[in-house]
Formats: C-alpha cells, structure tokens, sequence
C-alpha cells in the first residue's frame, strides 16, 4: 500500500516544462529522399522509410543539430538518426554570452614594470666568464697571466713527467734503476 503525502504534482510540471521547451524549438520543412533520408545545413539524418517522398517537418533546438524529431501530418514519427554532422548548431542561433567585465584600470602598467627590471638586470649582469677558463696575456710584457684561483693549461704541458721525477729521485738517493748492479 502507497502512501502520498499530498497530490501529485510531478506531472503538470513536467507538462508545464516539455510545452515551454516546445515553444523555443525550431522547425524546417525537408522532403525525405529515395534513400529515406533528409538533409540540414549540411547535416544528413536518417527518418522513417514509410516517409519516402513525403514532406515531413523537423523540429530541432536551434543549439543542438544532434537531436532532431521528424514530424508528418501532426504525428510525430521518432528522432531522425544522425549520419553526417558537419554543423552542431544553426547557423543563425546565436548564443547569449554576456560581456565580460572589464577590471577597473589602476594606471599601473604591470607589465612595463617587470619589462624594464628585467632589461635593468641584464645590463648589470656581467655574464657568464669564459675568459676564466683560459690564460690571458699580459698587457705589456707578452707574458701569461694566470687568472687567480685557476689553473692553466700550461701548467700540464711544462710539468716534468710522473715516471721521469720519479726516476730522478731514485737517482738522487743512489738508487738509479738504469745502471746496472755489479
């Protein structure tokens, strides 16, 4: 056993909705093809066979091309199945977008500002060093000057070889692995 609290209201407002959704969709007469087909603005849907060579009027939102419903003769024969969408929407619907607001002007350009820190940053930035990584020349004499805290690669190039002080220090100490023990 049911039990309502009130009547029902659930159908008069559905009613109420389906007629006032009714009121603001669009129609346009089309002759169904051969091949049981229509065709809007660009768009091909298939319709009833029995409507073959009939003029039949499509009732659509002017906002949705998806989902159009064939009607003939006052009775409503079922949606029209999409087969080819070119457009989604009519080409004279179009949609109500408000004006964006527009944030009141401060007189400060923002973007100006950041342009001109960035341009003063680089002018103070000295940039990466690369003379650091090789000796420079002296000015006056010709000679090398070694940049402090680095070192040159002319030091590898006149450094003695590992094994020849090597050899010399065993020398030294009377230990000359070139002369021969007797």
């Amino acid at each position: 056993m049911e039990h309502r609290v009130g009547p029902d209201r659930s159908r008069p407002r559905d009613t109420q909705r389906r007629r006032l959704t009714e009121a603001f969709l669009w129609s346009q007469v089309r002759t169904v093809t051969k091949t049981a087909t229509v065709s809007l603005h660009g768009n091909s849907y298939q319709v009833e066979a029995a409507l073959v060579g009939r003029k039949v009027e499509l009732v659509f939102s002017p906002f949705d091309l998806e989902h159009i419903h064939v009607r003939y003769d006052g009775r409503c024969y079922g949606p029209a199945l999409p087969q080819v969408i070119t457009r989604h929407a009519h080409p004279k619907a179009k949609p109500e977008t408000p004006e964006p607001e527009t944030a009141p002007s401060t007189g400060i350009a923002y973007l100006n500002l950041v342009t001109q820190a960035h341009h003063a940053g680089l002018a103070d930035d000295p940039g990466i060093g690369f003379n650091a990584l090789y000796s420079r020349l002296a000015g006056d004499g010709g000679g090398r000057e070694q940049v402090p805290g680095h070192t040159s690669i002319e030091d590898f190039i006149d450094a003695p070889d590992h094994d020849d002080a090597h050899t010399e220090h065993r020398r030294h100490h009377g230990n000359d692995p070139t002369q021969e023990q007797q």
